[in-house]
């Protein structure tokens, strides 16, 4: 067979100013507003009474046909690549909710939410897979969230466990973790009378809503 000759793709093509996206299906979560939603689909520097939500993935069957998750029930973990649809601007910088409250960092740096472009990205554990129904436990994203692809997660590529995570390395060191997060049960505080202040390890009072991050 001759060989061909080589072929340039990228000249072929003009660079894209605009992407159109539709969402493949949508997430139905317990968590119906930002506050106590965690800010990562796994925590590991959690408050004691953190119990991961079971949420529910429905893809839209006009757009994905039940065959194209086959074999998915062999992984334990999947990508969500969703749209945080409820976020409309963005700042170049940002606080955290946990750590040093009074310190910056670039948004790019962190995993806030707001963004140039709002997309997340939820690595949950897949409970199971029932017709175009996804059960998974641990997420990060609000009831109605729209999904625009699912991946398996795949350990070889996916996971880089001595990896230097600059800033968060340090917080996870001196276990910084929030402690406005709920799980699948909402703390006893959190039923009560709207202006009660609940208590901080640190004794003090809670501030006012800090963007998701980190």
């Amino acid at each position: 067979m001759p060989k061909l000759p080589p072929k340039d793709y990228i000249d072929s093509v003009e660079f894209p100013q605009a992407l159109t996206l539709q969402p493949i299906g949508i997430i139905h979560s317990p968590y119906k507003e930002r506050h106590g939603t965690p800010r990562q689909s796994h925590l590991r520097s959690a408050p004691a009474s953190y119990t991961p939500a079971i949420a529910q993935v429905e893809l839209f069957p006009q757009r994905v046909p039940p065959i194209a998750l086959q074999d998915l029930n062999g992984f334990d973990r999947i990508w969500l690549i969703t749209w945080l649809h409820l976020n409309h601007h963005w700042n170049p910088t940002v606080k955290l909710p946990r750590g040093n409250l009074k310190v910056t960092h670039g948004t790019l740096a962190t995993r806030a939410p707001h963004r140039p472009n709002p997309i997340g990205l939820s690595a949950t554990r897949l409970l199971g897979v029932e017709g175009l129904t996804l059960t998974v436990e641990g997420i990060d994203l609000l009831d109605q969230t729209p999904v625009l692809d699912l991946k398996p997660y795949v350990t070889y590529c996916d996971a880089f466990p001595q990896a230097r995570c600059g800033y968060v390395d340090t917080m996870e060191d001196h276990q910084s973790h929030e402690t406005d997060v709920f799980g699948e049960q909402r703390p006893p505080w959190t039923l009560q009378p709207q202006g009660s202040i609940p208590p901080t390890p640190q004794g003090g009072q809670r501030g006012g809503e800090v963007p998701h991050g980190g």
